[in-house]
This record gives structure tokens, C-alpha cells and sequence, in this order.
């Protein structure tokens, strides 16, 4: 006879848990949502399709001159102390970056101050106003050459680096006052009046309530603005005469001859245009991205 603390001595297995017999499934993919494969391929082709060029700019700048090896070894500076010294790239460099930051410190004050008028006041003609800047943007920079260059002649401002910054400073303007109006306006009004409560003028509300929350807007305006004016051609070409006072670009173009064309100098030349713009913007890229897409919001 079984008694019943033998009962309770012997255990009793568990039910098996309806879901575990069951297989498990994968989660149903989504309509939209695209597998790996056709994501990894493209871009893995676009940064071939990116990178082979800088490879071969590397390849003809690194090699010796007459070698045919598809590997730059051994490696070799001839072409970078050829362009740097016997074609004056010192000179176009210097000149460069001259006419970038000056470029960059106009540029960015003029368009925080136009930018701030747009943004903060309101008056008849703005919404004309902001339909003429968007309209300027259509207008090639060489379709102006000729009257700017009778402008500038005038005003005796030929082969002078001056000609060149005032050209790039007002074709980067109605851009830059756009982004840095669009800016302003996701600043709220009611700090800059917490401001004007506590004693500050409209000024000094400014400089110390709303410039700091500038700042990504600042460098993403600012740093365009120094990169159109360093790879821009045409300006310093028209404007500018004497070898002593040319621009890189400039300067890249005088390796090319209509009989030969040196290509170790060019592609050293071209290194020595394209790495300042790349450590620059190596080091601003999360500032840029920032200041560009809060640009673009309307507030």
C-alpha cells in the first residue's frame, strides 16, 4: 500500500512548456529592409571606384621618375622638392592660404550679421530679399568675370590677392547668411530677451548668449568657405598676373604644358593641394555635419 509521504517523496516531472516544442522562426523581415549584401557591394564598389584614383595620384607622385611599377617602392621625394622649390609651390601654398582664411573670417562676419537680420527682423522687402539670394546661386561665377574684372580695374585692385578674396567672399555670402538665418532661428528669442532683462544690450546678449550656440553653424559656413576659395580657379586666374601672387590651383595648371605634361610633379602637386583640406575637415567633420543640417531646418 502506498502511503502518502511515499507519494509526496517521488517527484513529479513538469509539463513541457508549449513553446518549446515549437521551431523557432526567424523575424519576418520587413518590406523595406534590405539585406546585407545589397548594402556592402555598392558601397564597397563606390570606395574602389573612389580610391584607385588616389592610389594612382600616390603611385606617380612616390615613384621614381621613368619607373613603370604599379607598387611605389622604393619610395622617392624628388617630385615633392622639384614642385616645392623649382615651380615656387611655397609661394602658391602661402598664397593659398592667404586668400582661404581671409575668405573665411569675412565671410563668416558678414554672414552673421546678415544672417542675424533675417532671422531676428522683420521688414517689407525679406521675403524678396531671400528669394534674390536664393536666385544668385544660378548664376555661374564666369558669366560675372567681365564686369568684375572693369570693377577692379578701377579700383586698382588687379593682380592683388585683395580682387580675389572680395570676389570669393560675396559668391560664398547668400549661402552662408541662408545657413547661418536658419541657425539663429533654433536659438529661442527668450534667451536673448533673459538677457535684455538682466541688463545686457542687444549686442552683448548676442556675444554671450547666442554666439556660443553658434559655433557648429560658424565652422560648417566657414570652413565651405575656405575650401571654395583654396580649390577655386578661375578668380586667380583673371585676377591675378604675376607668378609671385598665383594660388595653387593656378599653379597646378602651369605643370601642364601643350607639348608634355610632367606627371610626378602633378600628382605631387595635387597631394600637396588636397592634404590641408583633408586634415581640415578630418577634424571638423562632426561640427560640419551639425552646422549643416541645423542649417537646413527652418525654426
Amino acid at each position: 500500500m502506498i502511503t502518502e509521504e511515499a507519494t509526496r517523496a517521488v517527484p513529479v516531472p513538469a509539463p513541457p512548456h508549449p513553446a518549446a516544442d515549437r521551431p523557432r522562426r526567424r523575424r519576418p523581415r520587413a518590406w523595406d529592409e534590405a539585406p546585407r549584401w545589397q548594402i556592402y557591394v555598392p558601397l564597397s564598389l563606390y570606395l574602389l571606384f573612389t580610391l584607385v584614383p588616389f592610389y594612382w595620384i600616390l603611385l606617380f607622385a612616390l615613384r621614381r621618375p621613368g619607373s613603370t611599377s604599379l607598387v611605389p617602392w622604393p619610395v622617392t621625394f624628388e617630385h615633392f622638392e622639384k614642385v616645392w622649390n623649382e615651380r615656387e609651390f611655397g609661394v602658391y601654398f602661402q598664397n593659398s592660404v592667404l586668400t582661404g582664411v581671409a575668405t573665411l573670417l569675412l565671410t563668416t562676419l558678414v554672414a552673421l550679421a546678415g544672417g542675424y537680420a533675417l532671422a531676428r527682423f522683420e521688414f517689407r522687402i525679406k521675403r524678396g530679399f531671400m528669394i534674390a539670394l536664393l536666385c544668385t546661386q544660378f548664376v555661374p561665377g564666369a558669366l560675372l568675370l567681365v564686369p568684375l574684372f572693369q570693377i577692379f580695374a578701377e579700383l586698382r585692385m588687379i593682380n592683388s590677392l585683395a580682387s580675389v578674396i572680395i570676389a570669393e567672399t560675396v559668391f560664398q555670402l547668400p549661402l552662408s547668411m541662408i545657413l547661418i538665418s536658419g541657425f539663429i532661428r533654433n536659438v529661442p528669442y527668450s534667451l536673448e530677451e533673459a538677457a535684455w532683462v538682466d541688463g545686457c544690450n542687444r549686442f552683448t546678449g548676442f556675444r554671450i548668449v547666442v554666439l556660443p550656440l553658434l559655433r557648429p553653424g560658424l565652422i560648417a559656413v566657414g570652413s565651405f568657405a575656405f575650401v571654395h576659395a583654396w580649390n577655386h580657379f578661375l578668380f586667380a586666374l583673371m585676377f591675378l598676373s604675376d607668378q609671385s601672387k598665383q594660388t595653387i590651383p593656378v599653379g597646378l595648371n602651369t605643370l601642364m604644358s601643350a607639348d608634355s605634361v610632367d606627371l610626378g610633379a602633378l600628382a605631387a602637386g595635387g597631394i600637396i593641394a588636397a592634404v590641408p583640406v583633408v586634415i581640415v575637415f578630418a577634424f571638423i567633420q562632426k561640427w560640419l555635419i551639425t552646422g549643416f543640417s541645423a542649417g537646413a531646418v527652418k525654426g
